[in-house]
């Protein structure tokens, strides 16, 4: 029977394909435009975005239409929902979430706004207990409180080749402080705040993705955790890993591994590899 509770969020959550359906979770997508062309998220690949970004063709991205959420929210309602959870990527770096609470004030039942503060799976984990707490028959306040719960207790973690995809972009924030070294430097980075900030500075990429991996070590420490492993063009690094950390973190539940989509590639660029540490509600 479905949930009374309905979730919807964004197509930056890059939940593994299936996960959704099987949450009952809607995904609404944002837009990207490349050399002129603007298509839904998923209308297009993370490789064709990768390759324009190699080539330093123009790719911007969006936030969709609160019309969109309109339709979202009105086709939940229609399917029995009595109130919508809606999570989003951070307010800091996108409008989405205003676009939300844009529909959300003509929605035909209550929807309630999550900014997660966080994107990716750090967000995709946020919609995903939003939606166990919805299916266990807990109210739209439950809920939320434990997409936020989720949300505030993980740890996003990235390496990027290079600072100049997320200042283009205009989502570099605190991380501007290492622009100045960004050609001897390998960054990384986290998210504080909603907002990108540096963490280190390291000299090569395999000793970034060394210090990547013992920084999500420690994150973890004994918890109970579920792991997203996610990249843009970088695969088998992301495969490698995943398959370290399975191996080094004692207590983990779940593991993704996948490539970010358009709209993350957009800014993070090639080469790219993140790391979601998410502790388990208790």
């Amino acid at each position: 029977m479905a949930s009374a509770v309905a979730v919807v969020t964004d197509s930056t959550a890059y939940l593994p394909p299936g996960l959704a359906e099987r949450h009952g979770v809607t995904v609404v997508p944002l837009q990207i435009m490349i050399g002129g062309t603007v298509r839904d998220e998923g209308a297009t690949t993370a490789a064709e975005t990768a390759a324009a970004l190699k080539e330093w063709r123009p790719v911007t991205t969006s936030r969709p239409a609160p019309e969109r959420f309109a339709a979202a929210y009105a086709a939940a309602a229609a399917a029995g929902a009595s109130a919508i959870v809606s999570v989003h990527l951070s307010a800091e770096m996108s409008g989405t979430a205003q676009a939300a609470r844009l529909a959300a004030g003509s929605a035909p039942v209550p929807v309630h706004i999550v900014d997660s503060g966080t994107i990716g799976l750090g967000l995709g984990f946020a919609a995903l207990s939003a939606a166990a707490a919805a299916l266990a028959g807990g109210t739209a306040e439950e809920a939320v409180a434990a997409a936020n719960r989720r949300a505030d207790e993980s740890r996003s973690l990235f390496y990027v080749d290079t600072l100049e995809h997320l200042r283009r972009g205009g989502r570099i924030g605190a991380a501007a402080t290492l622009l100045g070294s960004a050609l001897m430097v390998k960054p990384l980075l986290g998210i504080a705040d909603g907002k990108i900030t540096p963490l280190e500075k390291v000299r090569t990429s395999s000793r970034a993705l060394a210090r990547l991996e013992e920084l999500a070590v420690a994150e973890a420490g004994t918890r109970r955790v579920d792991l997203g492993v996610q990249h843009l063009a970088a695969a088998s690094r992301a495969e490698a890993l995943a398959a370290r950390l399975r191996e080094r973190i004692p207590d983990v539940e779940d593991v993704y591994v996948g490539e970010v989509g358009p709209v993350i590639g957009a800014h993070v660029g090639p080469g790219m590899i993140g790391v979601v540490v998410a502790p388990q509600l208790g």
